[in-house]
């Protein structure tokens, strides 16, 4: 027994290393460096930050290095390195009126206050492989004219049906309790929506699209729009007990969604418009209008609308967009099972011998 205990040891130690040779390829090529990976798989590391609730583009690049470019396992590791940090303080919400914009869109009106600004985005681009990237040495890219984004706040594209009163408005109630940490508490059904909101911004970005798209295929009885698609840096704040007044710590980019569905109306409420709303960390647009696709989605209960696809259903959602859970859960099919194999095998056995020759009654009988 400690012959084998000590050569699994070795086996492992063994794995770490061919692991760590695999993620370094070949040694000719230039070695693949964090800041490199920060500056210019910027999308990825942004996934990183917002799955593994970390804002910190060096560690979620790091990360991406370590795991050899699985985001899975950098979002892994550094959910792991969230959890022995210590808790400093809260901050205030975010006030995302006041973000200075890199980019803001809307499907709903085309003149908008503010206009419509593009900003950094593949959406107009022909998805052709450019083999330009090929090309040895560094290669400067495009002159780019700045966009015109007004100063100071730019009002949101909501704020215009508000002033016809028709879209529904969700003041914050007086003594609103803090909402429930899903990194310190589980989860518990049913969630209110800000824990909710919490879980889908954790949630894997590709369930959350296969649940959006669901939604857009019928599958929840809504018809979205894009409100505003915003995304730009906003001030992050804290109210220090000693001060008693908020001060500015830091910018941080972000991504925020608001999604436009009809709303037949209820016996309480008249046919209006009702929202969804996503955010993320940097420039994470899919992630973000998913998400608020399926906050939509999953405010079927509050709304009084029937709940009968899986969208719209939390326990469903919720307990399966974890993708460290679902990933784990997945990949524990790789260690041992060797018992309950053998339990298994030898069942169908018996099931086999017993169709190939079935027992007469009188047998049964006398048996």
């Amino acid at each position: 027994m400690y012959v084998a205990v000590k050569g699994g040891e070795a086996a492992i130690l063994n794995s770490y290393q061919l692991l760590a040779r695999q993620r370094r390829g070949d040694a000719a090529q230039p070695e693949l460096s964090v800041a490199q990976i920060r500056q210019q798989l910027k999308l990825a590391v942004d996934r990183v930050m917002t799955e593994g609730s970390v804002y910190d583009p060096e560690l979620a690049a790091l990360a991406i290095k370590q795991a050899a470019g699985d985001l899975v396992e950098a979002i892994f590791l550094l959910r792991a390195y969230r959890a022995t940090l210590p808790r400093l303080g809260t901050t205030c919400a975010l006030d995302t009126s006041r973000m200075v914009l890199d980019r803001r869109i809307s499907a709903t009106f085309k003149d908008l206050p503010g206009g419509q600004v593009l900003g950094p985005t593949y959406d107009y681009t022909q998805r052709l492989l450019d083999f330009k990237l090929l090309a040895e040495g560094p290669v400067a890219p495009p002159a780019a004219a700045a966009a015109a984004v007004p100063p100071g706040p730019t009002p949101r594209v909501v704020d215009l049906l508000n002033q016809e009163g028709l879209i529904e408005t969700r003041p914050v109630p007086p003594g609103d309790p803090a909402p429930t940490d899903l990194t310190r508490e589980p989860l518990r059904f049913p969630a209110n929506r800000a824990t909710r909101l919490q879980n889908l911004a954790r949630g894997d970005e590709g369930f959350l699209l296969a649940m959006a798209y669901s939604t857009q295929r019928g599958y929840s009885h809504s018809h979205p729009f894009v409100g505003e698609v915003r995304l730009g840096t906003v001030a992050v704040e804290i109210e220090p007990e000693e001060l008693g007044f908020a001060i500015d710590i830091g910018d941080i980019e972000i991504t925020e969604c608001e999604m436009v569905n009809q709303f037949a109306g209820s016996k309480s409420q008249p046919p209006q418009f009702t929202r969804g709303y996503g955010l993320a960390f940097g420039h994470s647009e899919r992630k973000a209008m998913a998400m608020s696709l399926v906050d939509r989605a999953l405010r079927a209960d509050e709304l009084g609308e029937p709940v009968e696809s899986p969208a719209q259903m939390q326990e469903f959602v919720l307990g399966h967009s974890d993708s460290l859970e679902a990933s784990g859960f997945v990949q524990h099919l790789k260690l041992p099972h060797y018992v309950d194999f053998q339990s298994e095998l030898e069942l169908v056995r018996k099931m086999r011998a017993a169709a190939a020759h079935p027992t007469t009654p009188a047998e049964e009988d006398a048996a």
